[in-house]
C-alpha cells in the first residue's frame, strides 16, 4: 500500500525524516510519497483543504497520514478512518473531515492499542510514535482492527459557508498558496446564474473585474479565477496577490454584480 504524508513540519526539522524512518523500521518497502509539508503551523482548514484536494489523485487504497496538531498530548484521540477503500490517519481534531464530506466512513478506530506504538510514546510527537507506525503496519497488511477499539465518530470542519443576499456573495479568504494565490471560500457552484463578466470580486480596496480564464488574462494587475480546487481565486500574474494587497487569511471578500 502507498503512504502519503501531510504535514506543517516544514523542511528545516528532521520530523517528517523520523516520520518515514519509523515507516520504513517498520515495512521496508513501503512507498511513502509527500503531499506537503509546507501547511502553515497548526492551521487546521489548510491541512484539511490540501488532504481533501489531493486524495482523489491517489489509487485506492492509499494510507493517507496527516499531522498538523495543536492539540498533541491532550484529550483529542488518534484515529485511522477507513472509507471507500482509503485510510486516513491523524488526529481527531477535524483535519481529516474535508476529505470524507459526504462520505459514510466503514470504520473509525482509536488508536489506542500500545503494542502498535513507538515505546516510549511521547506525548508531543505523536507522528513518530502513533501515526507513521500504524500507517506502516496497516501497509503490511495489519488487520486495522488491531490498533485500537472502534469509536462512533469523529470531529468534523463546518465549510464557511459564504452569505448570499440579493445579487451579492460575502466569502473570506481560506487558503494563501506558495505563489500569493489567494483562496477563498466561494465555490464555483455558487456563481451558477450570474454573469461573470459582470462580476466585480472585492477585497478590501482592491477590486477586480470579471473572471479570466487563466493567469495570463492579466498583466501586473490583479484578477480572478475559479482555481483547480474549484475556488474563486485571486490571483496577480507573476507575483504575489497577498504580496500585492497585504492579505490575511479570514479577510472578506465580496462579490457583487455591475448594474
Amino acid at each position: 500500500m502507498l503512504i502519503t504524508l501531510t504535514t506543517d513540519f516544514g523542511s528545516a526539522d528532521p520530523f517528517v525524516g523520523i516520520m518515514k524512518g519509523v515507516i520504513a523500521g517498520i515495512h521496508a518497502d513501503a512507498q511513502v510519497v509527500d503531499i506537503s509539508h509546507g501547511v502553515p503551523p497548526q492551521d487546521l482548514v489548510a491541512g484539511a483543504l490540501i488532504l481533501r484536494h489531493s486524495v482523489p489523485y491517489f489509487p485506492c487504497g492509499t494510507i493517507h497520514v496527516v499531522v498538523v496538531d495543536p492539540g498533541v498530548g491532550s484529550e483529542r484521540r488518534p484515529l485511522l478512518i477507513q472509507c471507500d477503500g482509503n485510510y486516513f490517519v491523524g488526529p481527531d481534531n477535524g483535519v481529516l473531515s474535508l476529505a470524507l464530506e459526504g462520505r459514510n466512513p466503514t470504520r473509525i478506530i482509536h488508536l489506542s492499542n500500545p503494542v502498535y506504538h513507538l515505546q516510549p510514546t511521547s506525548t508531543t510527537f505523536h507522528g513518530r510514535d502513533i501515526f507513521a507506525p500504524a500507517a506502516a503496519y496497516l501497509s503490511r497488511g495489519l488487520a486495522a482492527d488491531l490498533l485500537g477499539e472502534a469509536v462512533p465518530d469523529f470531529v468534523r470542519l463546518e465549510w464557511p459557508q459564504p452569505i448570499r443576499a440579493a445579487d451579492k456573495i460575502s466569502g473570506k479568504i481560506i487558503y494563501v498558496d506558495g505563489f500569493g494565490n489567494l483562496f477563498t471560500n466561494i465555490r464555483e457552484g455558487e456563481l451558477q446564474g450570474l454573469s461573470t463578466a459582470k462580476l466585480v470580486i472585492s477585497l478590501g480596496k482592491y477590486e477586480v473585474n470579471g473572471l479570466s480564464s487563466s493567469y495570463t488574462a492579466g498583466t501586473q494587475k490583479l484578477l480572478a479565477v475559479i482555481n483547480s480546487w474549484g475556488l474563486l481565486e485571486i490571483a496577480v500574474y507573476k507575483d504575489s496577490a497577498q504580496r500585492r494587497t497585504g492579505a490575511k487569511l479570514g479577510d472578506p471578500v465580496q462579490l457583487s454584480l455591475l448594474k
